[in-house]
């Protein structure tokens, strides 16, 4: 069976040009991947709960969506930065060595549960900037179909 790789995202994307943009870069993958994103409902009533709790009802929801032999990644301002060419070096060899489905999270506004963090095999950050939820997912999307463009070395990618 091939590998397939996953996003599993808190919250929906509402934002119109987002939504364009990760559509876009979901249909390029298509090409190189089977590629799904999971889209986790924003929890209700969570103004009368504490920032914990919100993490903690969220790391449940996420972690419903990840199956033993998965290898999973959370998209985490303290993980590990990579440049463009390592990163799809990183890609590449994760799918020539896991069995499982390879699954990227995207964490709430305020971060993972301790849950999630202990399933999670690895933390990657974008970068040391912060960006909105739902910038996030384009730019994942974009530096994913990156990858594979490096990967397969197409000429998307210029260095």
């Amino acid at each position: 069976m091939k590998m397939r790789i996953r996003l599993i995202m808190t919250g929906k994307t509402d934002t119109g040009w987002v939504a364009e943009g990760l559509g876009i870069y979901c249909r390029r993958l298509s090409r190189y991947v089977n590629f799904s994103i999971t889209e986790i409902p924003d929890l209700k009533n969570a103004a009368s709960l504490s920032r914990d709790a919100i993490k903690a009802k969220e790391g449940e929801n996420q972690l419903k969506y990840i199956a033993p032999g998965d290898h999973v990644i959370i998209l985490d301002e303290k993980g590990r930065e990579f440049s463009s060419m390592e990163w799809a070096s990183m890609i590449n060899d994760r799918m020539s060595h896991f069995p499982g489905d390879m699954v990227f999270i995207t964490g709430g506004a305020y971060g993972f549960s301790d849950d999630v963090y202990a399933r999670a095999d690895e933390k990657l950050s974008l970068s040391k900037m912060t960006f909105s939820h739902q910038m996030v997912r384009v730019i994942f999307a974009e530096q994913l179909y990156r990858a594979f463009t490096i990967i397969r070395g197409e000429p998307y990618h210029h260095e």
